[in-house]
């Protein structure tokens, strides 16, 4: 942990910080997003009928993502940078395996997963850095094994020093998907489907900007 880019270690401290109110507000937000557990209930069928292995969780924070794919069926895990979070992940969810680590350096064997999930992960690592996560996920993905990622549309970075009323400094990084599905085809990872949907203006989970969720696959 100690060797971790800049950005990681920023990131984690400001997670650490926000990982009880994090929780505790983002508990049952899939309840009220219909596309997003679409989303995650073709991610999840797919991965149970390749029967390639097991699916980690990156970027897992208090484990909902995780927590949802458990219940579809599959066998999961969690990795997240921040302590705060996997403590909360793992008191929400005392029935998975939650534990630190990071995504600019994944500590899984090489083609040993059937799938990966990063659920809004990525948007905290800055470009330069973007393109050795994508291969780290390709590294541990096993042939034909998915990647599901999400994340916010846009171009502009936001720097953020409050959330929550924490005093925090947090970037988050909005992307263009052919951008990222241009990034994939520098790995073993190619697009298999995307949805981008409208930001959701209502209710308590309000967006700023429209919301990708992209779906590669490693080749066989």
């Amino acid at each position: 942990m100690d060797r971790q880019p800049h950005f990681a270690s920023r990131t984690r401290a400001a997670y650490d910080v926000l990982a009880a109110d994090y929780a505790d507000r983002f508990a049952d937000e899939l309840a009220v997003k219909p596309f997003d557990r679409a989303v995650l209930a073709v991610f999840a069928e797919l991965v149970r009928a390749q029967r390639a292995g097991a699916v980690v969780d990156v970027g897992c924070g208090p484990g909902r993502i995780a927590a949802h794919l458990h219940d579809l069926g599959l066998s999961v895990s969690g990795i997240d940078l921040s302590p705060g979070m996997v403590e909360q992940a793992r008191r929400g969810h005392p029935h998975l395996r939650f534990r630190e680590g990071s995504m600019t350096a994944l500590d899984i064997e090489d083609g040993s997963l059937g799938g990966i999930v990063a659920w809004y992960s990525i948007i905290h690592v800055p470009d330069e850095h973007l393109p050795e996560v994508l291969a780290g996920f390709s590294r541990v993905l096993a042939p034909g094994g998915y990647l599901q990622l999400a994340f916010a549309v846009g171009d502009e970075v936001v720097h953020r020093t409050e959330v929550g009323g924490h005093p925090v400094l947090l970037d988050f990084h909005p992307r263009q998907p052919d951008h990222v599905a241009e990034l994939l085809g520098q790995t073993s990872l190619r697009e298999h489907a995307r949805l981008v949907r409208q930001p959701d203006e209502e209710g308590e989970f309000r967006e700023l900007s429209p919301q990708c969720f992209l779906l590669a696959r490693k080749a066989r």
